[in-house]
């Protein structure tokens, strides 16, 4: 197909695309109250003379008030911007006469006439000789000014307390009304109380400021979920993923300048990474570290000692609640003093939070404090050298241990805290500075109970902890097993692949064979999840295994288990056959093995052992977490191959639920449901972390269908170079999967001639390795594009061959594609008994589509019925409404096609209007041309055209750059009420 350009902000591919910070855009998000406040005082001429904006530290203030004064500007209303910063505190009358100043100039611009007296000459003076009535008589006196105009004074807390408190007693109400200050200033508020602690100096002022009568407060509060979303929508130009907002929001608390901050590294790093215009957090990215340029960094620096050295070790011991305080001063060797001091210095800068104690509890004192921006705590924390960080965290660690605290149940931890982390990561951390036996067994525990992890939380770090503590080769190999399969199971193969490598090579004297038997397995395992073909490749020789002192029973199960993952069914039969008694000998390697026989037969064509074996029960001597594996490789191989009515009885009689299944299992399941949105939801996530590959044989299944989604969806380019960007691995498993995808894209745009090739290359490729698995799909593809070719006997030779993949294989699904390729193709102008047996062909296709209980397939078995005249016409609306459920707008269009040449209503005359312009809309986003658009839609060229003017006309946009500008930010195009 004709290559266009890439839309790299909404790129669907392997991977994914990384995503980039954008600065603040026009909107003000989750300020409205706030906005709309703020200009009806401002435009009242009865209202406050002061208006004060006022939040903590990176809420917004000075955003807000720009964008305040550009309202206003707007309006007419001259606004003049002074600017204070850090310093201006300490040169008393500074702010006031930079007021005067700007007033007075101001009024000479706009009046053109020299004023009879001068307020900034006679200012000026005041400040030189410290002369306090002068200073407030030269102010009062440029304010009274009639000219309409705002003061903007930002970030006032910085300014000089004696100016604040001049302007505090300055007569506003001889102030003409068309004269107004507008202040902002930092004012750091718990939320826990509400209420702020006693500042000082420019503080206290500010506080007196607010109380005058002439003064209206607007406090600018935290951005709740929703807002804080819309935010980072805006500055990633990508809809957010929950998991990925949850974090954000539980890391900045709400406050945009932290929000910023934690977007701005994870940016950097290519951290969040965007697939389909959805922005994903990379799995196992690490949480960024604050750079020292940062307000809240450069905040705490400015704060003098003990300050520092109380906010590092509260980094470590925050948790503890009020004990903390006595704990720091001891870890310290500061005075209790001291750090009561630093503490309340803390909390006023807003560095810290005050806890309350709870409503009902009899002490006044606070029951402990927490980071405001709990990112800060984190770098703080993190940036610990590693021996005072061993030394808080043992001081911890002691202190909960002598109160009885264990990983389930850590009693004297704040409800604030990550109760379920706290301690193994302050054990983990403390490393021989604490028992090591109970350590070792703390951390084993923990772990066990957080898999598998698949935020890492951090059971992986507790098991490598767990290893550095232990001495003996044996109990380490066991560890360093336990910590390698961990890893596997929140997705750090590479880390598990170590740990592997590490047993497999020099395991230990006297350790378990099945322990041994194990690594190997999770060793290949690790190298295929990696797509690490050239490794599998030699680890599915003898020659490999040759050498290492391993188990007869392990060298065959991994090597079986190498020649399984590259789909050398053959091979891998072949040598189980040699080595069938070894296997056999323990009931874990009997049950693997047997799974990889019954698979590999299927795959060539003997699916009998495949079938029976699901109407067996478990082995009973297997562990739970190795029956729930080979479960899930057995539903991932129905859903594969389309029986979604197997795999939910064996969700059933297994006892497993769906929310607990890996991803991609879910991902299949919800694809065969019709449950698209879900579907896609989850393949975004797989893709960009790189999550292509399924159980085998379904390598490639996850892409595949995707694209088919893709495709439905009117989104041909998005589909192409989905399976573009997951191809050309170098000795991988069969693409036969993605040549079907990809050659029902180029059917798509009409072109036939490459969709044979493509089709032609998939089925060479299964035959080479006597695969059957999905030759069904590329057999009944190839036999209508041969028909649609004019190639009748090839159609028929096709068709002959699929019917005896059906009969072999004995799918609902072969047998489904072979009745309904059978109806398309069998020409019904040339006999009577041709269009008999395609009728029959397709009345039975009706029958077993509805019986398999799958929207898409039932839908598009119903279109092809009703246009071979085998169903009544009325049928599509059933596969209307199938299709609208999915989102499948390019085959309910094709559908209401369909419906019109049998003289039906189609339902909703508006509503199916703006989905076909929403549909236009789409494919002019995918790069498509007019005459590719028209083929898609099976129209010609004219008809496009038309309809494209008719867009043009309905939506006022002059040109397919708006129009596709706008499906790329997700603008609605039309609405079914236009």
């Amino acid at each position: 197909m004709d290559r266009v350009a890439a839309r790299t902000d909404t790129e669907l591919v392997f991977g994914g695309t990384a995503a980039r910070f954008h600065g603040p855009g026009e909107d003000l998000l989750g300020r409205t109250a706030e906005s709309d406040e703020a200009d009806d005082h401002l435009r009242d001429p009865a209202g406050p003379r002061l208006l004060l904006v006022r939040g903590e530290r990176g809420i917004g203030r000075t955003v807000f008030a720009h964008a305040t004064a550009e309202r206003l500007r707007a309006g007419g209303i001259a606004v003049l911007p002074v600017d204070c910063v850090p310093g201006d505190g300490e040169h008393p009358q500074l702010l006031a006469l930079r007021l005067v100043m700007a007033l007075e100039e101001h009024r000479s611009a706009t009046t053109k006439r020299t004023p009879t007296r001068k307020p900034a000459a006679e200012a000026l003076s005041a400040m030189k000789h410290d002369d306090r009535t002068a200073m407030a008589e030269a102010l009062a006196a440029a304010l009274a000014g009639p000219t309409p105009t705002v003061v903007l004074v930002d970030d006032a807390h910085h300014a000089d307390a004696e100016s604040l408190a001049l302007l505090d007693e300055v007569d506003f109400d001889r102030v003409p009304p068309g004269i107004r200050v507008l202040l902002t200033a930092a004012r750091h508020t718990a939320p826990a109380r509400r209420s702020p602690s006693p500042g000082s100096g420019s503080g206290q002022a500010m506080d007196r400021l607010a109380d005058n009568r002439a003064a209206h407060t607007i406090a600018l509060p935290r951005l709740t979920l929703e807002e804080a979303t819309a935010m980072v929508a805006q500055r990633l130009r990508s809809a957010p993923d929950a998991d990925l907002m949850r974090r954000l929001h539980e890391l900045s608390r709400g406050i945009p300048g932290a929000l910023d901050a934690l977007l701005v590294e994870w940016t950097a790093q290519d951290a969040i990474r965007t697939a389909d215009g959805h922005a994903f957090l990379g799995t196992g990215a690490p949480i960024p570290l604050l750079p020292g340029h940062d307000r809240y960094v450069a905040a705490l620096r400015a704060l003098e000692e003990p300050c520092g050295t109380v906010a590092t070790a509260l980094s470590i011991l925050w948790p503890l609640g009020r004990p903390a305080e006595a704990l720091v001063a001891s870890s310290t060797g500061l005075a209790a003093e001291s750090v009561t001091d630093g503490i309340r210095t803390l909390v006023d800068e807003g560095i810290l939070d005050e806890l309350p104690a709870q409503p009902r509890s009899p002490a006044s004192s606070p029951r402990g404090w927490t980071f405001r921006v709990p990112l800060l705590a984190h770098t703080v924390r993190e940036r610990l050298g590693p021996v005072k960080r061993s030394h808080l965290s043992a001081t911890a660690v002691e202190a909960l241990w002598a109160s009885g605290a264990t990983p389930k149940d850590p009693t004297q931890l704040l409800e604030e805290a990550d109760a379920q982390t706290y301690l193994p990561d302050r054990i983990a951390d403390a490393g021989f500075l604490v028992d090591r036996d109970r350590a070792v067994t703390e951390l084993t525990a923990a772990a066990h109970s957080l898999y598998p992890d698949l935020e890492r939380r951090g059971m992986l770090r507790w098991h490598v902890g767990a290893v550095r503590l232990i001495e003996e080769q044996y109990d380490r190999d066991l560890a360093i097993l336990r910590s390698g399969q961990a890893a596997a199971g929140c997705g750090d193969y590479r880390t598990a692949r170590t740990a592997a490598e590490w047993l497999v090579c020099g395991p230990a004297e006297g350790l378990d064979p099945q322990a041994v038997h194990e690594a190997a397995t999770l060793l290949v395992a690790s190298a295929a999840a990696e797509q690490d073909w050239q490794a599998l490749s030699r680890m599915g020789t003898a020659h490999w295994w040759e050498g290492l002192p391993l188990s007869a029973m392990a060298t065959v199960s991994g090597r079986v288990q190498a020649l399984w993952q590259l789909e050398k069914w053959q091979e891998a039969l072949a040598l189980m056959l040699q080595t069938e008694r070894v296997w056999q000998a323990t009931p874990g390697s009997r049950a693997l093995l047997e799974l990889f026989r019954r698979v590999a037969e299927y795959v060539l064509g003997r699916p009998d052992r495949f079938i029976r074996a699901l109407a067996l029960p478990e082995e009973p001597d297997l562990a739970p977490s190795k029956a729930f594996a080979f479960n899930i490789a057995t539903f991932d191989v129905l859903l594969g191959i389309g029986d979604l009515r197997g795999a939910a009885n064996l969700l059933s009689t297994r006892g497993m639920r769906l929310e607990l299944l890996p991803q991609p299992n879910r991902f299949l399941w919800h694809h065969l449901n019709g449950q698209w949105d879900e579907a896609l939801s989850l393949a975004r996530r797989l893709l960009v972390d790189g999550g292509v590959l399924n159980v085998v044989p379904g390598h490639h299944l996850l892409p595949a269908r995707t694209a088919a989604v893709l495709l439905a969806q009117g989104r041909p380019t998005s589909a192409d170079r989905l399976i573009s960007s997951v191809r050309g691995q170098v000795n991988g498993p069969l693409e036969h999967v993605l040549d079907h995808a990809e050659a029902e894209i180029l059917r798509t745009l009409g072109e036939l001639g490459r969709a044979e090739e493509v089709l032609r290359r998939g089925l060479r490729a299964a035959d080479e390795r006597g695969s059957f698995y999905g030759t069904d799909e590329l057999l009944a593809s190839l036999a209508e594009v041969h028909a649609e070719a004019g190639h009748p006997d090839r159609a028929t030779a096709c068709l002959a061959r699929l019917e005896r993949t059906a009969e072999q294989m004995n799918s609902g699904r072969t047998r489904l594609l072979y009745l309904l390729t059978s109806g398309k193709i069998l020409d019904p102008d040339s006999s009577e008994a041709h269009e008999s047996e395609a009728h029959k062909h397709l009345s039975e296709a009706v029958d077993l589509a509805r019986s398999r209980s799958q929207p898409f397939e039932t839908a598009v078995t119903l279109l092809a019925a009703v246009r071979a005249n085998a169903a009544p016409a009325t049928l599509l609306h059933e596969a209307y409404e199938h299709f609208g459920e999915m989102g499948a707008t390019l085959w309910r269009f094709r559908t209401r096609t369909a419906m019109r040449e049998a003289g039906l209503t189609v339902p909703g005359r508006r509503q199916a209007t703006a989905e076909n312009e929403h549909l236009l809309a789409t494919l002019l986003a995918e790069g498509l041309t007019n005459r590719q658009i028209a083929g898609v839609l099976r129209l010609s060229e004219d008809a496009v055209a038309n309809r494209l003017s008719r867009l043009f006309a309905r939506t006022g946009m002059r040109s397919r750059t708006e129009v596709v500008t706008a499906v790329l930010r997700g603008t609605q195009i039309t609405t079914p009420h236009h």
